[in-house]
């Protein structure tokens, strides 16, 4: 799985390993298939600097000394690893970026999944994406503010990425848990309370999650052992029929909209 708290953490290792690194080289196998010119690609990022790797929703943004912006947007089935020409992964890597004897290998990349960008070409790029959960801009305030016009259920709000952004199924059923708040849980009628609740559970479930490496399915490097170390902090999601580790009750399981949700129905409540 690939939501905000596997994309920071890939971000920190990348940074630790890449910031202020030159780029040597690139490879994109079947260029026609991402539609790019490698070679002029090559022009404007062999010889560049990373300045440093930001998240932006799904996307990894390296910021190179050139004012250009190298985007890899990972979706659900893809994977950055970390390696060399003797250490790569598995499974064949649409991209190679190079930074001498290291690389960074993308695997599972769709054919828009990588870009080339101007910074004025970056913020056309994402000028429809919501706020960043984690940006210290987003105030309490400001975050009630985002749900002000809508009448659907929370569960439903906090995964429409024109509100938040990066935050999927899984981290939604947690943050919702650890809130006491129900999936279906209408949003005129949560109270001011209840929103200083869900906001703080917010933060400190992604931020707990970042700490524990996420809940990927892929290690980013060989001696890699912190990735997916948060799936067995996981109280409700994928966890239908077991006991809730707060009140024992079993783990309940409902359809919103196609996506499934886990909840506890002692525990957790309508406002």
């Amino acid at each position: 799985m690939l939501e905000l708290p596997e994309l920071d953490h890939v971000r920190g290792a990348l940074t630790n390993r890449f910031a202020g690194a030159p780029i040597t080289g690139i490879e994109v196998t079947n260029s026609k298939t991402f539609q790019v010119n490698v070679d002029e690609w090559r022009k404007d990022i062999v010889g560049a600097v990373v300045w440093f790797i930001e998240r932006r929703g799904k996307h990894l943004l390296f910021h190179l000394d050139n004012g250009k912006r190298l985007i890899l947007h990972l979706t659900q089935a893809a994977y950055l690893y970390i390696g060399s020409a003797e250490d790569a992964p598995d499974k064949t890597a649409q991209v190679q970026i190079k930074f001498g004897e290291r690389f960074v290998y993308a695997v599972g990349l769709r054919s828009e999944s990588i870009k080339l960008l101007s910074v004025r070409e970056v913020e056309e790029m994402f000028s429809e994406l919501g706020a960043d959960p984690l940006d210290k801009k987003l105030t309490l305030n400001r975050f009630i503010d985002r749900f002000a016009k809508k009448r659907s259920s929370i569960r439903q709000a906090l995964l429409d990425t024109s509100i938040l952004n990066a935050i999927g199924s899984a981290y939604a059923d947690e943050i919702l848990f650890r809130a006491g708040l129900l999936p279906d849980a209408k949003i005129p009628l949560l109270e001011k309370e209840t929103w200083e609740r869900l906001y703080e559970a917010m933060h400190n479930v992604l931020q707990e999650a970042i700490s524990y490496g996420g809940a990927g399915d892929y290690p980013f490097a060989a001696d890699d052992q912190l990735t997916g170390g948060y799936i067995s902090k996981f109280k409700v999601y994928n966890r239908e029929g077991e006991p809730c580790p707060t009140c024992g009750a079993a783990i309940l399981k409902l359809e919103q909209s196609g996506r499934k949700a886990y909840y506890c129905g002692t525990c957790q409540k309508d406002k």
